[in-house]
């Protein structure tokens, strides 16, 4: 008897109640099964058909990843039967299945993650796993195929995140980033074919929104530097935000993990986080008055600064992360308050005092400059932030036109 594949709904249900689609495969009345690693109700079977309802939310997604997965199986069998006449349904399912690479984006993406977290980006880790976890909570199983994620799964999961998750554009397009990684990296290890790509110029382009960065202006800064009546723990977070400020807007993490040591000669050495460039600045004289603070709380020269990092397992980067984490958080409550009694309108967090620093710095200072005060590593990168606080030449151009 001739060999064949078909889809088929396997009557064994999960604890869900959900019901396995999977490729049989027969072979003289012997049959075997291979599953999609897909679940659905039994009611959403179309068994004279053979395919999923349009009563299923993804109806359209799944028929087509079982179209796929029995031409795979079928374009198999014939090369198999043309090699060998005498073999069984387990053999066929065998020589069909054991070889093949792992098609889950979720095992990719657990490698991909993991490698972050080996890596110890972890602040790119925890970001990144959202997003996959994002993914899983819109499809549901883990057992998503590279095929199934086709401009159409990205469209319906763009507006799933928008409709559903309220996240806000920007968010959405770091989604898909993760996606596209994930699925670059999936073309790379022959997991999928690149003609199924689903990102480019003709299919899902992915396009970073422009956004408004928010700084403080000089007399805004003012009112932080000198409100009064503020708690101990509004006096800490304001002297962090300011010591940021003062130096370019220095990032949570990096301002944390200054220590005594890293201050000599009138200046302040210290290496960036992110990308370990090591910076030297001359330290201002506000920067002064706030290091002034803190000196009674030194107890060596290795010691840090601010306290946030004093009780961090150092050896742990997990530790040191969730520390940053929770400082900055703790930051973020207590520079709300501290605004409010400045009467300060706009939201004050530790992020913007490197958006104030670009807002009132604005053109008058060479962007070379402003390349190396921000440590970006191109100078592309500075034009694009400082274009958002330079508007002095399209204010000017208005007045000189409506002023008549």
């Amino acid at each position: 008897m001739a060999s064949n594949v078909k889809i088929v709904l396997r009557k064994k249900p999960n604890k869900e109640g959900l019901y396995p689609l999977a490729i049989r495969i027969t072979k003289n009345r012997s049959s075997n099964y291979h599953y999609i690693g897909h679940y659905i109700d039994i009611k959403d079977w179309d068994e004279k058909n053979i395919r999923v309802k349009k009563s299923h939310p993804n109806a359209a997604r799944l028929n087509n990843l079982l179209s796929t997965k029995l031409s795979e199986a079928s374009r198999k069998l014939l090369e198999l039967q043309s090699e060998k006449k005498d073999i069984t349904a387990n053999q066929i399912k065998s020589k069909l299945y054991s070889s093949s690479k792992s098609t889950s984006f979720f095992e990719v993406a657990d490698e991909f993650l993991n490698e972050q977290e080996t890596n110890k980006k972890l602040a790119r880790h925890s970001a990144d796993k959202a997003r996959v976890n994002h993914v899983l909570s819109f499809v549901k199983s883990r057992q998503l195929t590279f095929q199934e994620i086709d401009e159409q799964f990205l469209r319906k999961f763009r507006s799933y995140l928008m409709a559903t998750r309220k996240i806000s554009e920007r968010s959405i397009v770091n989604n898909l980033v993760v996606i596209r990684t994930i699925y670059n990296r999936a073309i790379k290890m022959g997991i999928v074919d690149k003609k199924l790509y689903p990102f480019g110029s003709d299919k899902i382009r992915i396009k970073f929104p422009e956004t408004e960065k928010v700084g403080l202006t000089k007399e805004e800064i003012v009112s932080l530097e000198s409100v009064e009546n503020l708690s101990d723990n509004e006096k800490h977070a304001r002297n962090v935000w300011l010591f940021s400020f003062y130096f370019a807007g220095i990032r949570t993490a990096d301002v944390l993990k200054i220590r005594w040591n890293d201050i000599y000669d009138g200046r302040l050495h210290y290496r960036m986080d992110k990308n370990s460039k090591l910076l030297s600045l001359r330290i201002p004289d506000k920067a002064n008055d706030i290091l002034e603070h803190y000196r009674n709380g030194r107890n060596s020269d290795d010691d840090f600064v601010f306290p946030e990092m004093k009780k961090a397992n150092l050896k742990d980067p997990k530790d040191v992360y969730a520390k940053v984490k929770t400082a900055n958080k703790k930051f973020n409550k207590y520079l709300k308050d501290a605004a409010l009694k400045a009467e300060i309108t706009k939201k004050v967090t530790m992020h913007i005092a490197r958006h104030s620093f670009g807002h009132i710095s604005e053109d008058k200072i060479p962007i070379k400059m402003l390349q190396k005060l921000y440590r970006h590593s191109s100078i592309t990168t500075t034009i694009k932030y400082q274009s958002n606080f330079i508007h002095k030449d399209a204010d000017n151009a208005l007045e000189s036109v409506v002023n008549f």
